[in-house]
């Protein structure tokens, strides 16, 4: 009787590890952290991009329904090099250095319409028409 208590006793024991393990697990997938000097964006599986940021903080989301997109909001250079022509026809190297960052009251706008990766679609076009 002694071993069959024993094996109960572990039985029961790793039911509840594996419980506490699977709470663990789903109360770790339902939550994310935005740092400092950081916004986020959610995109819900039902409604899309939901149209407000996220700031600073541990937040909660519902999982594999919706999914955070955490962006950097500080002022960021970015450096451009192009070669450009004069009026007497020489060629002459530039080089822009831009400071950047977005607009976080519109940020989820700038999400639906230009993407995660923003910042590499619009500053070359700005680069090159200057």
């Amino acid at each position: 009787m002694g071993s069959n208590q024993a094996a109960n006793i572990l039985s029961n024991l790793a039911r509840v590890a594996f419980g506490l393990g699977a709470a663990a697990t789903a109360v770790n997938s339902s939550l994310y952290t935005v740092d400092g000097g950081q916004r986020a964006v959610l995109f819900d599986r039902f409604r899309g991009i939901l149209s407000e940021s996220v700031g600073e903080g541990t937040h909660f989301l519902i999982p594999w329904v919706q999914k955070p997109y955490v962006f950097d909001i500080r002022t960021r250079p970015h450096t451009f090099s192009s070669i450009s022509g004069t009026k007497d026809l020489q060629m002459v190297n530039l080089t822009l250095r831009v400071l950047s960052r977005p607009d976080t009251e519109r940020l989820p706008t700038i999400v639906q319409n230009l993407g995660l990766e923003y910042d590499e679609k619009v500053l070359p076009s700005i680069g090159n028409t200057t």
